[in-house]
């Protein structure tokens, strides 16, 4: 396969559940459909339920066919916006495959980090809602949506008591005082 952006050959690269191809010269990275994803989550398991899917709020962002041709099939590839991350993507609606210009993957990842840290209790509590929700209606598997559940379920536990440390204190003390009888 060809990088879309200087033309070398893509390298197969190994990463801890698959390979990904990569551009020795610009350092471009192709992700097969899925794989952006899977390395989103092999990167930071707490990241695991802010999936971003493509076409599922088309009002949220504008593709724009760009004159790459994708390394897999040829066909032109779009450049679409990552969500809130700031990265555009360019994205094959042919094959679904992904390609990130150099540093691109680090910048969502970091993107992401921010807003999982950013979030209140009461976005936490909707997200909770919404992740139920895909336990029976996602379009992963049963346990990958059971994951992204209890994820969720975890983060806006530390949230609750980053927003409310007096709440924390209470139940330290609560504990000390069990652990010591």
């Amino acid at each position: 396969m060809k990088c879309p952006c200087c033309n070398s050959e893509l390298k197969r690269k190994s990463t801890k559940n698959f390979e990904i191809d990569e551009c020795h010269e610009c350092k471009g990275i192709w992700f097969e459909v899925e794989q952006l994803r899977k390395a989103k989550d092999l990167a930071d398991s707490d990241l695991n339920w802010m999936d971003f899917e493509i076409w599922k709020h088309s009002d949220r962002f504008k593709a724009q066919s760009r004159d790459l041709a994708c390394p897999q099939c040829s066909q032109k590839l779009v450049a679409v916006d990552y969500g809130d991350t700031n990265v555009e993507i360019d994205y094959c609606p042919h094959c679904k495959g992904s390609w990130l210009d150099k540093g691109e993957f680090q910048k969502i990842i970091e993107a992401l980090t921010n807003e999982l840290l950013t979030k209140t209790f009461s976005e936490y509590i909707k997200a909770s809602i919404e992740e139920a929700k895909e336990i029976i209606t996602g379009p992963e598997s049963f346990l990958s949506e059971w994951k992204d559940f209890t994820t969720v379920c975890k983060m806006m536990h530390y949230r609750l008591f980053v927003e409310n440390p007096k709440l924390l204190n209470t139940m330290i003390s609560i504990q000390r005082a069990t652990n010591i009888k």
